[in-house]
């Protein structure tokens, strides 16, 4: 009994939770970095350990310094799970409080993030020249997560005076982390009992026009007809009145028009990407019913909530090799000008967006900002991955409705792989994690203003009965957990 009080006291006094803001680490059309207040998280407290820096090569030992994190408050001591909480495409500067807290409460569970190599203060070289990116790609990230759990279930075992005892993991993960989540249970089932896959992109998509379809499904017929009014009148104006035109958005700085065409149709996505449409839609149909100028009454959305988010789109600033504070958009592009593509392309009729947002605009981008001979190999990346035919098993799928995103996603459901679908007028991108509306973004996971709760409390639970029985079945001893 003293062994044990010594143990549990030992281990609760790692835990400092203190205030920090950052990136969410949630995919986005491009990166986008938002800032969170104090109560946003569950602990700050930097922790690091020697990461290998490639993971595939037989003679290169060299390694940098990982960072990462660990709450504990609610860790059933000593045989409780731990939840493997994998950071994406930003920097990770803790753990976020959203529904994992209340998942980590229900099963007792350890909670650990790792942050992704390159992103926020886990970058392997000082520049970010495109002969130094090399070594940033999913296939080195997911190892790297594999050796993490290897060396994190080690260094618990000897805080807990053991060897050779494992814990039951769980990875979780949203859009790109929840891919990343459901290929490491795909390629390391014995290192994972299950995994959550949240809005999980696991489909590579050379010209994906599926999503700007979706934001004219998730918009309705009048919201519709006003965005595609405003794209017909900003592609007007750009011919003859480009500098006032740009300016109107607070984007003068984009000299590049696809840049700035890109820019406007991102604005609209968010709106609908993130639970918010009536934030978008109700002043444009209003606008139009009046009369007004469409134009301007968009532009006045922009400003209000993404004039400070242009600067990301400018392919100058992609161009920026320099280690800064916060460099996700040129690393996040680079990882899409090497492996996924999600081009979000327009299709060739009904399209929101402009026609100039095409694929020789990405190829162009990729090329400008990175040098040539990079693009996206799709093919090769959904061969190793499986894209929509992921062959694992025990990963559940989950998706918002109106998420133009769920297109890159597995939304049919097999026994060993369940997938919903959370069905609401403002459920979006990580929905079942993070509830509604989520911008500004709250991450607690509160469904309250999901404009249907119930449709969120139905698919957590379905989460909940998973992740209960996939754990249950490593805690019998059942050999892999596959």
């Amino acid at each position: 009994m003293e062994q044990n009080w010594k143990t549990t006291s030992f281990l609760l006094s790692f835990l400092v939770i203190s205030a920090f803001s950052c990136s969410y680490g949630y995919k986005m059309p491009r990166t986008r970095s938002t800032k969170l207040n104090a109560s946003h998280y569950l602990t700050t407290k930097e922790l690091w350990f020697s990461q290998t820096l490639d993971h595939f090569s037989p003679y290169d030992h060299r390694q940098f310094k990982q960072r990462y994190y660990e709450y504990l408050d609610n860790f059933r001591i000593p045989d409780g799970p731990i939840f493997l909480k994998i950071c994406g495409e930003s920097s990770c500067n803790g753990i976020p409080n959203d529904y994992l807290t209340v998942l980590s409460k229900k099963f007792g569970a350890a909670v650990v993030t790792l942050e992704h190599r390159y992103y926020g203060k886990s970058s392997p070289f000082k520049s970010l020249a495109t002969e130094n990116l090399r070594y940033l790609s999913s296939k080195q990230a997911l190892f790297d997560l594999a050796v993490f759990r290897q060396y994190y279930q080690k260094s618990l075992n000897q805080k807990l005076n053991r060897t050779n005892v494992e814990n039951p993991w769980f990875v979780l993960g949203v859009s790109y982390s929840g891919a990343l989540s459901a290929w490491f249970r795909l390629k390391f089932p014995h290192l994972t009992c299950g995994s959550l896959a949240s809005s999980a992109v696991v489909l590579a998509v050379y010209n994906f026009t599926e999503f700007d379809k979706q934001i004219g499904e998730s918009a309705g017929p009048e919201c519709k007809a006003a965005l595609q009014e405003i794209t017909h009148l900003v592609d007007q104006r750009l011919a003859t009145q480009k500098k006032s035109v740009k300016a109107l958005f607070g984007a003068a700085e984009l000299e590049i028009d696809g840049d700035f065409l890109y820019f406007l149709a991102d604005c609209a996505v968010m709106a609908f990407q993130y639970g918010n449409p009536d934030q978008l839609c109700s002043p444009l149909v209003q606008a139009k019913k009046n009369g007004e100028d469409l134009v301007d009454a968009y532009a006045k959305y922009v400003k209000e909530y993404y004039s400070s988010d242009v600067q990301i789109y400018n392919q100058k600033y992609l161009k920026n090799t320099a280690l800064t504070e916060d460099t996700s958009a040129r690393l996040w592009w680079f990882q899409v000008c090497t492996e996924v593509a999600y081009f979000q392309v327009a299709p060739k009729t009904d399209s929101i967006r402009s026609s100039k947002v095409d694929t020789k605009y990405h190829l162009d981008l990729c090329k400008n900002v990175f040098g040539e001979g990079v693009y996206p190999d799709v093919d090769a990346t959904n061969i190793y991955y499986g894209g929509t035919n992921i062959g694992g098993t025990k990963i559940v799928f989950t998706n918002g409705s109106q998420d133009p995103w769920r297109h890159a996603s597995k939304q049919t459901s097999s026994p060993d792989m369940p997938s919903y679908i959370i069905t609401c007028h403002n459920c979006g991108h990580g929905t079942d994690l993070r509830g509604c509306p989520q911008s500004p973004l709250s991450p607690e996971g509160d469904a309250k203003k999901c404009s249907n709760p119930d449709a969120v409390h139905k698919v957590r639970q379905k989460i909940i009965e998973n992740i209960d029985l996939w754990l249950s079945q490593c805690q019998d001893g059942e050999k892999s957990c596959i």
